[in-house]
């Protein structure tokens, strides 16, 4: 990160403030001088497509190492583990719509998964953000599926959908040529808590839906009965067995290697195990609801891919603007968003970002999506966070393996003052340091930055749509879906920002550590930001229950001028607002949109 920084290309997207904050020393006459030449580039910014132009010459140096990195083991468990938590909820996600609109089907989801993921890996400059089908685009879909079928004479849905993402797409391309994603500025960990929080309850009430589904509006005879059952027990093995996995991959039980292999995969694994156990004794006899499936490589009913929107009634195409309009605020958020999570402050990434360059792309993959059929893929949460961490080396910090050099030091110098009261106390005792004490306190060292894993998933996904991989995916039952959007929502939950807080304030101060930066803060102003946070993720998930979900992206964007315009006029100190919020990424990633807020 640090040669990074030093990048001429890279520092001209980056301000005057940045540069002192990163300095950390006064400007000397030499320093405001190339501060000023670096202010007269800037406003070489606000030409149109400067933003692409710039992401483009930052990222091209490193184009080569995106793929020669590759060759590091990392990339295998993240290509399989990423793989599992995309396509599966993706058609997981898509089941109420293939089934409601019978517009989709799951060739449809997979070849969207496929070209999002070629197109990323190949030509984008944020390879590590996992795109694919998500709910939200689901929600959207459906909606417009049932407000066009109260119409007396609708269009015809695809022709019409088509439209919408056209228009969403070129609303993309006006947003990248003009640099507006530099608004992304404004997006900070409040922002992406609650649209977190709020993807978290929808994977676990999607979890829920599946089963619920299963229950047919008549009474269920005796074998149906038992298949629901059965799609019960596996969602609840499932989601057991993974967690457990987990847990155990955290505990100082077995062997490091063991542990790391329990995190790569033991999701992969739960679900393949709870799979194979509904073929087995009485549950096979139950015989539970398993994925449905179509043809290879054939589109739903049987339709051509090629979907001719341009035949729509032309006031079908204005009425299709202004749900172009709401798809573009969602995407807006949703990609970005995903893309900030998946280069969060916590990943010590060194490989420029390029937010305008990738939004250009995803409106191109937005029109493809409607020329095609498909349902339109966008940035992913929680998996590109997921796939970040996944690919993230693990190793001792930099201040241990100093401790750990002083500790051998003190051993022929006994007169040497320690730092460390653990350390003071060996040498009293004349003992050897604590050996475990470097493998105790493992951080992350650095990430594997390539684009293998992106592309391998994709392509994953294209092969699924032969005929001997579709019919192994028809074996999945449906309670193992159901099973994992309950451990991926629960996971997301655990990690976000608001459950922390919750948790804070009903923790035992006596059993908190004194390096808790919530302890600088009053109660009642973290149940405040809290409670504000959760009126947001209220608004948003209320909508979604109703006919009126086609509007929960405005609700998501009214997030950004809430915390901008709202909450600082709220009675938080300085200090206390830096604390309960802050950038979701590093100054080295929102260096691409301008800063931070």
């Amino acid at each position: 990160m640090d040669g990074m920084s030093s990048n001429p290309i890279h520092l001209e997207s980056r301000d005057a403030s940045t540069l002192l904050q990163q300095k950390n020393e006064r400007p000397s006459a030499a320093t405001y001088a190339t501060i000023q030449i670096k202010r007269k580039r800037l406003l070489w910014l606000r030409q149109i497509g400067s933003g692409i132009i710039l992401d483009i010459r930052a990222r091209v140096p490193w184009y080569l190492s995106d793929w020669t990195d590759a060759w590091n083991y990392r990339v295998v468990p993240a290509t399989a583990l990423i793989f599992f938590a995309n396509v599966l909820p993706g058609i997981a996600f898509s089941l109420d719509l293939i089934e409601t609109t019978e517009q989709y089907g799951v060739a449809e989801v997979l070849m969207s998964s496929f070209m999002v993921a070629f197109v990323f890996a190949i030509f984008g400059a944020q390879p590590l953000t996992i795109a694919g089908v998500t709910g939200p685009i689901t929600v959207f879909n459906k909606t417009i599926f049932d407000i066009l079928s109260r119409e007396s004479h609708p269009p015809i849905y695809l022709h019409f959908i088509g439209w919408v993402y056209l228009w969403a797409a070129i609303l993309h391309w006006i947003t990248a040529l003009l640099n507006f994603c530099n608004f992304l500025k404004y997006v900070t960990l409040f922002s992406c808590d609650t649209f977190g929080f709020y993807v978290s309850w929808v994977y676990l009430q999607y979890g829920i839906q599946v089963i619920t589904r299963q229950f047919a509006p008549t009474s269920l005879n005796l074998v149906e009965e038992q298949g629901v059952l059965v799609s019960i027990i596996l969602a609840i093995l499932m989601l057991v067995t993974a967690y457990l996995f987990d847990s155990l991959s955290r505990t100082p039980y077995f062997h490091r290697h063991i542990r790391r292999f329990l995190a790569d995969y033991g999701m992969p694994i739960s679900l393949i195990a709870s799979s194979g156990m509904a073929y087995w004794g009485r549950f096979n006899a139950a015989n539970p609801l398993t994925l449905p499936t179509g043809r290879a490589f054939q589109a739903a009913g049987g339709r051509d891919w090629l979907v001719k929107f341009w035949e729509l009634e032309g006031k079908w195409v204005g009425i299709a603007f202004p749900f172009g309009f709401v798809l573009w605020i969602l995407f807006f958020f949703d990609h970005n968003v995903s893309s900030l999570m998946a280069q969060g402050s916590e990943f010590p990434l060194r490989k420029p970002p390029g937010f305008h360059y990738d939004f250009f792309l995803l409106g191109i993959t937005t029109f493809l999506a409607g020329l095609l059929g498909l349902p339109a893929p966008n940035g992913l949460i929680p998996q590109a966070p997921i796939h970040t961490a996944s690919l993230t080396v693990m190793g001792p910090s930099p201040k241990d393996e100093e401790d750990q050099g002083t500790s051998s030091r003190t051993q022929t110098q006994t007169h040497t003052q320690s730092s460390n009261n653990d350390r003071a106390l060996d040498r009293h005792l004349n003992s050897p340091p604590d050996p475990t004490r470097r493998h105790r306190h493992e951080v992350p060292v650095s990430v594997v930055e390539q684009r293998l894993s992106n592309l391998a998933q994709g392509s994953l996904c294209l092969v699924l749509l032969t005929g001997p991989f579709l019919h192994l995916l028809h074996l999945i039952p449906r309670g193992v879906l159901a099973g994992l959007f309950w451990y991926m929502g629960a996971g997301a939950l655990r990690a976000n920002g608001i459950t922390k807080k919750l948790l804070y304030l009903i923790q035992d101060k006596v059993l908190t550590s004194h390096n808790e930066p919530l302890h600088r803060v009053r109660k009642s102003r973290i149940i405040l930001f809290v409670g504000v946070q959760l009126v947001g993720f209220g608004a948003t998930f209320a909508i979604t229950q109703t006919i009126a979900a086609i509007g929960f992206p405005v609700i998501i964007m009214l997030l950004l001028p809430v915390r901008t315009l709202v909450i600082p006029k709220l009675p938080f100190s300085r200090e206390e607002l830096a604390i309960l919020d802050g950038p979701t990424a590093s100054p080295f990633t929102m260096a691409s949109v301008g800063g931070t807020l």
